[in-house]
């Protein structure tokens, strides 16, 4: 009876912790990851390190210098095997991140390949293999699904044109910087995420001294909410045509200051004189693309037109593109292509069909066509970013309300620049009294 009671009481409270434990790694992964993953995943690098290098071929035979050393100075008759050398190791609420050094005749390529054994040696989530510098690479280690329940990071490197977008699968951010990848492309299905993603963009966008301007065909059910926020804004493919038409004045404007400045760029520029950067946001490109009448086309082809010169030469002007859209195909016409080409950044979410995920990653990173295409539809948010370096990455984008965004923006509205040239398309924010006041009423002033 004694026994009985005393296994009672000891079992039942490490009943108790063990249930607990296994609620937190479902429920809570960074914690459970912080008290349980953590502690066992470092032990079990350090000890199985150099054996699990070895079995991995990650190692390289001792030079003869070492060799003699052994065998001589330190009188061992067995000279094992080089491994990477441990340079540093620093823990993480999502996993470790260890950076190595490689001994000669290993290539970062090598460890690339062995990732996959290396995480299940080490009992890790995944290991994402990144090149530091010439000999050296770092293992990011995830301890479980980062993507499952994405928490962004609070220590981001902030930039004059970056924003947070998105949680990378191996923990860090995904960072929308203007001033490395000027355009980019958006596509996804309905439900796919892509809004939400766009969301974020804009929210990120929308605390920066940059002038936000959108093209939403859709008679601006989707950024007529940010209107605050908005420069200018045309919903309907005739006032997106103008719009174009300003912007592309604008940009020739802006290369008169900087030939009468001797300037490369608009960075280069006395701050005084700089002019605000410029960020496009075209929703639902294909509207643009689509013509029922002869009049229609030549408007489509001055759009695209357009839309391919601000592509082509904006960068230097401080102005940068966000294309997005459902669908994305040579079959929406002429300059498709040439319009894709000079979107250098692309985010693939959920996709309808494989020709879309082609067009906009195969061209950069084919293998990242058969990830855009297994992506499960219980994951909203879930794409694949990649650009023309041919890397590419899972990402998924944090839940944002629209109501938040909007919020956002009108928070930020004292932040909206003046451009003389969008005057006409400035979007109209009316002063409504009571409830009705957080939700914009936005017409945007024909074109003069």
């Amino acid at each position: 009876m004694t026994d009985l009671s005393t296994l009672w009481e000891v079992g039942l409270p490490l009943a108790g912790t063990a249930g607990g434990l296994g609620y937190a790694k479902v429920r809570a992964p960074r914690l459970y990851w912080s008290l349980v993953g953590l502690p066992v995943a470092t032990t079990r690098f350090a000890v199985t390190y150099r054996s699990t290098m070895d079995v991995c071929g990650l190692t390289v035979q001792p030079s003869r210098l070492r060799a003699f050393m052994v065998r001589n100075i330190a009188r061992r008759a067995d000279v094992q095997p080089v491994p990477p050398k441990v340079r540093r190791v620093r823990a993480s609420s999502t996993g470790l991140r260890v950076t190595l050094r490689l001994p000669a005749g290993l290539e970062p390529a090598d460890v690339m390949a062995a990732s996959e054994r290396l995480r299940h040696a080490w009992g890790v989530h995944s290991v994402h293999v990144t090149e530091v510098k010439p000999g050296f690479v770092e293992l990011r280690m995830t301890g479980y699904n980062v993507l499952r329940q994405v928490k962004m990071s609070r220590s981001i490197p902030a930039g004059p044109m970056s924003v947070p977008v998105a949680l990378r699968e191996d923990g860090t951010a995904f960072v929308r910087d203007y001033l490395k990848v000027p355009h980019a492309l958006t596509l996804g299905a309905n439900q796919s995420g892509k809004s939400m993603y766009q969301r974020n963009l804009i929210a990120g966008l929308a605390r920066l001294r940059v002038a936000l301007v959108g093209i939403d065909c859709k008679r601006g059910v989707e950024q007529q909410r940010y209107a605050p926020r908005l420069s200018g804004l045309a919903i309907t493919p005739e006032e997106a045509s103008g719009l174009l038409d300003a912007l592309v004045e604008e940009m020739e404007d802006r290369f008169d200051l900087l030939s009468d400045h001797g300037a490369a760029d608009v960075w280069e520029l006395p701050d005084a004189v700089r002019p605000v950067p410029v960020v496009l946001l075209v929703d639902e490109v294909a509207e643009l693309f689509l013509v029922a009448t002869r009049k229609d086309e030549e408007r489509r082809d001055r759009m695209v037109t357009q839309l391919i010169r601000l592509g082509q030469m904006a960068r230097a002007a401080g102005m940068f593109l966000e294309v997005c859209g459902q669908r994305f195909g040579s079959d929406l016409g002429k300059g498709a292509t040439a319009l894709r080409a000079q979107l250098t950044g692309r985010v693939v979410h959920r996709v309808n069909d494989k020709q879309t995920a082609e067009m906009g990653l195969g061209d950069i990173a084919p293998d990242a066509v058969v990830a855009v295409t297994s992506i499960p539809p219980d994951l909203p948010g879930l794409a694949v970013a990649g650009d023309t370096s041919g890397g590419w990455s899972r990402i998924r984008t944090p839940e944002l309300s629209t109501a938040d965004a909007a919020a956002i923006c009108a928070e930020n509205a004292h932040l909206t620049p003046d451009v003389p040239r969008l005057h006409s398309y400035k979007p109209v924010v009316p002063t409504l009294a009571g409830p009705a006041a957080t939700v914009p009423l936005v017409k945007p002033i024909p074109a003069t």
